[in-house]
């Protein structure tokens, strides 16, 4: 019996250092993780908006309208998660970046940071978090792939397979058509929230 009890407090003793210790790795390393995240994501505003200088977030921002718009506009299953404006040295905007996750991803969520110039031309696309086949859905992290988005000023994008051309047409990855319609409707996402909150036509 004494056995049971010294052996209850042993195991109880190392889980409650254990719970300590994690407890103190967590809060030395949490600080700097969220230092590493704003400054990726800080990178990829950058990225995707070249011409601003500095970024602040969109203060309007409300994610349930945003949802409710995307909604009516037949995307149910993306969310814009942050919108930030673009400055340039003056404080001038120059555009927008609107953060987007899409549930529509072969392997998972995709969060794609899109830039969108003042007049609704899409500057560049960037992952923020991607989890796609290797060889296959990874290829839309690639410059090849999001370049063709880059300095397009379209209502709207859609994907094709036959190599169609035009500068709302993205040529769809080979193997990967559910990552490649995944990352279009999540820029067309983008676009509409641009065009109806931010800079478009729902604003002038």
């Amino acid at each position: 019996m004494n056995k049971i009890v010294k052996n209850t407090l042993i195991l109880t003793a190392i889980t409650v250092v254990s719970g300590l210790l994690l407890g103190l790795v967590y809060g030395i390393t949490k600080e700097p993780i969220a230092v590493a995240q704003e400054n990726g994501k800080q990178e990829a505003f950058q990225a995707v908006l070249p011409g601003a200088d500095s970024f602040e977030t969109y203060e309007d921002f409300d994610s349930e309208s945003a949802s409710t718009l995307l909604k009516e506009n037949g995307y149910t299953e993306e969310d814009i998660t942050e919108a930030a404006v673009g400055k340039d040295a003056g404080g001038e905007t120059v555009g927008y970046v609107v953060n987007v996750t899409t549930h529509e991803g072969y392997g998972g969520d995709i969060q794609i940071s899109v830039g969108i110039a003042s007049d609704g031309t899409v500057k560049g696309i960037e992952m923020l978090s991607i989890s796609e086949t290797a060889g296959l859905g990874m290829k839309a992290a690639e410059t090849e792939f999001k370049d063709q988005f880059k300095d397009k000023n379209v209502e709207k994008f859609s994907y094709t397979k036959t190599g169609e051309s035009g500068d709302d047409m993205i040529d769809a990855i080979s193997g990967a058509t559910i990552t490649t319609n995944a990352v279009v409707n999540a820029v067309d996402s983008a676009l509409v929230y641009y065009q109806n909150e931010l800079g478009g036509e729902g604003n002038e």
